[in-house]
């Protein structure tokens, strides 16, 4: 081995003898052959594999002790160099820093790209909602442009923008109503008073039945005000309930009776019929309740027509049914009977002291009481409105017996 040199490339051989001398180097001549530090020479046996950095080149050794057929020991030192190595090592280190960042770029661009992908549809719902103000409530997000959550989350907001739209809608048309039911007894009274200052010759008699139609055109305004002041409460939710345990029945009777008078002056038969009930809510409310449905009946039943008012309880709940023989109402009108300021017949309804209010309230105070109002009727039939309160209260006590 020694004489053919049949070691690996880049391996040098060295051999010492039993006083470390040098016997045989394979690269005498090689400018990195050098002798080892002392620090790296180890007596007895070596690791098998020892590193150190000599003359700025990273090499690998190692060194074993043999016996030879002429008893004598000696020790055989292999050196082997790492320069290639260490070149592909920093070639590789080099890449991997280079690819590391590359690759940090690209995660940085397409990150950012689809980070402004994602939030496409949520800069659109922003800039969209922006935009709304309260003359285009009618604008919507694109639901289509959107996938699950931001979907979802743009059908809320257009439902909340529909609410929105409805109850300003109404609001509109509540002030332009009121307005208009405001300017006619206002206009009346105007004339009226016009007429009287302008016809000083006329006796007193005349003169008196012009101011009579002032005092009713007042009245009815007064009428209208205080149902304006009490919807306008409604809305504020500022009518509180005060409940307490009455009986229903008696509180129904005493609702009816002074109806009766004005019954009889239009030769209408009201009737009751009713069970011994108590019931736990708001005695005055109900009452209220009531006497608008009453109202409302006797004022549209036609002489010799018939009013009844039927109290009784089911299993669920205490009903409350007012029935009159009246014209009936056509079924396109019955789902706007309870919206304010609706008439089915507005020049009817004016001329019989109706301001469009009534069911309206009726409607508000069924509600304040977590009552249910509704509606059955058809033309030349009449009509039932009906109340359904429920069983038990919001405090959790019982309410009919």
């Amino acid at each position: 081995m020694l004489e053919g040199n049949l070691l690996m490339p880049g391996v040098i051989l060295k051999v010492y003898d039993e006083q470390d001398g040098l016997l045989w180097d394979s690269a005498p001549y090689d400018p990195l052959n050098q002798e080892l530090p002392a620090a790296e020479k180890q007596d007895g046996r070596s690791p098998l594999l020892s590193f150190f950095h000599w003359l700025n080149t990273d090499e690998h050794y190692t060194s074993e002790h043999v016996f030879w057929t002429d008893n004598r020991v000696y020790r055989l030192e292999f050196i082997r160099k790492t320069l290639v190595e260490a070149h592909f090592l920093s070639v590789l280190t080099r890449n991997l820093v280079a690819a590391n960042i590359l690759g940090l770029g690209v995660a940085v661009v397409s990150g950012v790209f689809i980070s402004r992908k994602i939030l496409r549809p949520v800069r659109q719902i922003i800039d969209t909602t922006k935009n709304i103000k309260i003359n285009n409530l009618e604008e919507r997000l694109d639901e289509n442009n959107c996938e699950d959550e931001l979907q979802e989350l743009a059908r809320t907001i257009n439902r909340m923008l529909h609410r929105i739209q409805t109850g300003v809608e109404q609001q509109q048309r509540f002030v332009a109503d009121a307005s208009h039911e405001l300017r006619t007894p206002l206009a009346v009274i105007q004339t009226n008073l016009e007429i009287v200052r302008g016809n000083t010759d006329e006796s007193v008699a005349a003169q008196h039945n012009w101011l009579n139609n002032i005092q009713e055109e007042v009245g009815y305004m007064t009428k209208l005000v205080d149902s304006l002041l009490f919807l306008a409460r409604v809305d504020a939710r500022q009518i509180p309930c005060e409940n307490a345990r009455f009986p229903l029945e008696t509180a129904v009777r005493h609702t009816v009776m002074p109806f009766e008078p004005l019954a009889e002056t239009k030769n209408i038969a009201l009737t009751m019929q009713t069970e011994p009930l108590t019931y736990y809510g708001d005695e005055a409310k109900i009452k209220q309740l009531l006497g608008i449905l009453l109202d409302n009946a006797l004022r549209y039943t036609p002489a010799g027509g018939n009013v009844t008012v039927h109290l009784y309880k089911s299993p669920q709940a205490v009903h409350i049914d007012v029935a009159d023989t009246g014209p009936g109402i056509a079924a396109e009108y019955l789902e706007k009977i309870f919206d304010r300021f609706f008439q089915v017949d507005p020049s009817r309804s004016k001329e019989l002291g109706g301001t469009g209010l009534g069911l309206a309230i009726a409607k508000c105070l069924a509600a304040c009481q977590r009552a249910r109002i509704k509606v059955k009727s058809r033309p030349g039939e009449g009509s039932v409105f009906s109340v359904r309160l429920p069983l038990e209260s919001t405090s959790g006590q019982p309410s009919g017996s």
